[in-house]
């Protein structure tokens, strides 16, 4: 457990390899110093979908904190209006993008690797949400639980375009086809938000290895009980995932604010400057 970003902010991270499967193809990052999440779930051949998830947040984390060194990250952007985050993750999500798909290209055993995504940068009393495939974000406020992105999978879109109904869904042949990743293909459309944040809000990036065997009421259930715990909490989640089969890799990051966290000048670039 860590808690920074000027005592603002208490994240926790687990990952298991599940009751099934050989390698964990999943990867997580996050620092609290800084206010950044990365969640990825890696797909390919042998070993290739555990090179492509760490391939993407090892960059990414090591861009980002490039980037933020010279520009703070809840700087506004005065040609959107939005903080500078934003635009910097659309902008370093692409690159690593590339750097995946030219490895899988270059190198035979790494061939159709790829990854999905799901990063959060807390600045300024927001989070800026990128995501791409279908890794998740939630947010739990009070007793309000809710996903704060939306699938990329062929799945979600039978469901949007009411081909079947959410609760037909749970039996799908097409549970893990996603529409969308990162490093398939030489450019990548990823999905960005902005949210304002509360005190009180616990935030829970995850792989399809949680949601998949434990349904959102349940991991609902479980934050809203253990909230004031996170370890506790991500130790929970994991552990029912695998009391359910355990067939997949299992990933969690949960964060929790603590208080406010308004941008003081200055203060976000001397943050920045710790990151290595």
């Amino acid at each position: 457990m860590t808690i920074s970003l000027l005592g603002a902010l208490e994240i926790v991270v687990r990952t298991d390899p599940g009751l099934v499967r050989e390698q964990n193809e999943d990867s997580v990052f996050a620092d609290a110093n800084h206010g950044l999440a990365i969640l990825a779930d890696g797909m390919g051949g042998y070993n290739a979908g555990e090179v492509a998830s760490s391939m993407a947040t090892t960059l990414l984390s090591a861009r980002l904190g490039a980037a933020f060194r010279s520009t703070a990250a809840h700087q506004t952007d005065s040609r959107t209006g939005q903080p500078f985050a934003r635009q910097c993750l659309l902008d370093q999500i692409a690159a690593v993008n590339l750097a995946i798909f030219r490895a899988s290209e270059g190198q035979s055993q790494f061939g159709g690797m790829g990854t999905t995504l799901v990063a959060a940068v807390f600045c300024n009393d927001q989070v800026v949400v990128a995501h791409v495939g279908d890794s998740r974000l939630y947010r739990l406020r009070g007793e309000e639980f809710v996903a704060m992105t939306h699938d990329h999978s062929v799945l979600q879109e039978q469901i949007d375009s009411g081909l079947i109904s959410a609760e037909e869904a749970q039996y799908s042949p097409h549970r893990n086809l996603v529409t969308r990743a990162v490093g398939v293909e030489a450019e990548v459309d990823t999905e960005i938000h902005v949210y304002p944040v509360r005190p009180g809000d616990v935030y829970l990036l995850c792989s399809d290895g949680l949601y998949d065997l434990v349904d959102e009421e349940q991991i609902h259930r479980s934050l809203e009980r253990h909230s004031d715990n996170l370890e506790f909490s991500a130790t929970h989640l994991v552990q029912m995932a695998n009391e359910n089969g355990g067939d997949d890799n299992i990933s969690v990051v949960l964060i929790k604010v603590l208080h406010e966290f308004p941008a003081a000048r200055g203060s976000w670039s001397k943050l920045w400057s710790w990151f290595d």
